[in-house]
């Protein structure tokens, strides 16, 4: 807890029970879980929290930069507590998402967009979403 308390501090956060709960739940979690998903873990140790504490939580580790939100075609977000340079795999029903780390394929596209500009905006970041079907999926067919 001493980690997790002095990262918070590190952004200018107070190191709440209930922060460093959620923290804990987004770190080792292996998958990108929802607000709901991280609601119902913590409410196990900490009945009384409620939802909207866990959303305005999360919310505010997304502006300090110590985890991000994930988006898929469900419009469900999801959170990752690793926020190194990273790219997603989805399933095509969208109910996972694995992260996949390729440092040649990072290193492309930064070349890329480095050298090809969009105009009218600034890249800060660049993730990759790539959607698969499960290899169970195709077996059947």
């Amino acid at each position: 807890m001493n980690k997790l308390k002095e990262k918070l501090a590190s952004k200018g956060l107070k190191a709440t029970v209930q922060r460093l709960y959620v923290y804990e739940v987004l770190l080792n979690s292996r998958q990108h879980p929802t607000a709901e998903e991280v609601y119902r873990e913590v409410s196990r140790v900490l009945p009384s929290v409620s939802l909207s504490t866990i959303y305005n939580t999360l919310e505010t580790f997304v502006e300090h930069k110590l985890v991000n939100k994930v988006h898929n075609d469900s419009g469900i977000a999801r959170y990752d507590a690793f926020v190194e340079t990273h790219h997603h795999i989805y399933s095509e029903n969208g109910e996972v998402i694995a992260d996949y780390y390729d440092e040649k394929l990072a290193e492309l596209l930064n070349d890329y967009f480095t050298k090809k500009k969009i105009k009218g905006y600034e890249i800060k970041e660049i993730r990759l979403q790539i959607i698969c079907s499960t290899k169970e999926k195709e077996s059947k067919k």
